[in-house]
């Protein structure tokens, strides 16, 4: 089978986010409650170059864990890998200072249909933003 040899770009840019609520989902296998921060354009696929995290609000400290979801159901663990975690120190809302925010340069190439889930670790007070900065194929 020959390989592609002829780069591709993305055809328009993707730019989309969520905030993850505030229950805890303590599942290392992307089932339970999730926050669905990107889905791939259903006919060619997308990239993700970029997902970013940040407060909402005062939190006490929490891990968010970021899946792959293979845009079936998230309630059946084979349908979902963990790709990422980061841990959130505890945050305090402030009007002269800003939370510090996250960032993974992840450049993930995701199937038509594909999904990138997250959840948070501990219940929060305020919730976290999640954004994922891409292309659609």
């Amino acid at each position: 089978m020959a390989a592609n040899t002829t780069p591709i770009f993305s055809k328009q840019t993707a730019i989309q986010y969520v905030s993850t609520g505030v229950s805890a989902n303590t599942a290392f296998d992307g089932t339970g409650t999730v926050a669905t921060v990107f889905t791939a354009d259903a006919t060619n696929g997308s990239k993700v170059e970029s997902i970013s995290l940040w407060h909402l609000g005062t939190n006490i400290a929490t891990v968010v864990r970021i899946f792959v979801n293979n845009g079936s159901t998230n309630a059946t663990a084979a349908n979902n890998a963990l790709v990422q975690e980061f841990t959130m120190a505890a945050n305090t809302a402030s009007q002269t200072a800003a939370s510090v925010p996250m960032t993974w340069n992840c450049n993930l190439v995701l199937k038509p249909g594909y999904k990138i889930n997250a959840t948070i670790g501990t219940a929060i007070a305020s919730g976290v933003m999640v954004c994922a900065v891409g292309g659609d194929y």
